[in-house]
Parts: C-alpha cells; sequence; structure tokens
C-alpha cells in the first residue's frame, strides 16, 4: 500500500510542479516520473539542509520541492547552447 502512495503522490507532485513552473503538465507519465525523481531529490536536499516532513502533506510538500528544482535544472540544462 505504501508503494501505491508513494506513486499518486509522485503523480499530483509533478503536476503541481508543472503548474507552478508555468510549463503545464507532462502527461500522466511524465508527471509521474518527474515527481518521483523530485521526492528523491526533495528528501536529499531537505536532508541537507536539516529539515524533515512527516505525514502525507510533509511528503508532498517534499516532492513538489524537489520536482520544483528538478524541473528547473532540466530548463537549465535545455537552454544551454551546444
Amino acid at each position: 500500500m505504501s508503494f501505491l502512495w508513494f506513486i499518486m503522490i509522485g503523480i499530483v507532485a509533478g503536476w503541481l510542479a508543472g503548474m507552478i513552473m508555468k510549463g503545464g503538465g507532462y502527461g500522466l507519465l511524465g508527471d509521474l516520473i518527474v515527481g518521483v525523481l523530485g521526492a528523491v531529490l526533495g528528501g536529499f536536499l531537505f536532508g541537507l539542509l536539516g529539515l524533515s516532513a512527516t505525514g502525507l502533506l510533509g511528503s508532498l510538500v517534499t516532492a513538489t520541492v524537489g520536482a520544483i528544482v528538478l524541473i528547473a535544472l532540466l530548463r537549465v540544462v535545455a537552454r544551454r547552447p551546444k
């Protein structure tokens, strides 16, 4: 059951990050990938800062912040001249 919650939080976090970053959603699979990778990145960043988030809302905030950072990094890399 926890895996299902992880997937659902990933989808919602990816969608929220897409809306916040004004890029729109990335579709169900794209939102899931961005959200799950964002959750891992957010957990790492929060750990570095000495922050911890608990519960469903805390997990959603952590994943969304991580997904926003991930989208911002991807946009910077995509804009680099080749």
